[in-house]
């Protein structure tokens, strides 16, 4: 799995950053939960305050083209996020042993 950003905005009125980024990989389409931890391990992030608004699959290629968005705290995503957008996004709850 290869990143690329194609692009990295700040948006200060919003407290946070828009990246826009080409997923390249072999085999299997990574899932959401692989990319939001590559990318929040690539740009030093915390993985609850990435958020992956959108991925397209190009047809016949193994690439992904995406636009995530990474906040400063909680607060500025809770207040500017669609509920079911930082649902998705939320890193996978570990099961109780």
């Amino acid at each position: 799995m290869e990143f690329e950003i194609t692009r990295d905005n700040r948006n200060e009125l919003l407290n946070r950053r828009e990246v826009h980024y080409t997923l390249t990989y072999d085999g299997a389409t990574p899932s959401r939960v692989q990319i939001l931890g590559k990318l929040a391990a690539l740009m030093n992030a915390p993985e609850n305050l990435v958020v992956l608004d959108s991925m397209k699959k190009r047809f016949g290629a193994m690439e992904v083209e995406g636009v995530a968005r990474i906040y400063d705290n909680e607060d500025a995503l809770k207040m500017t996020e669609r509920e079911y957008l930082v649902k998705r996004s939320a890193p996978a709850a570990k099961e109780a042993e």
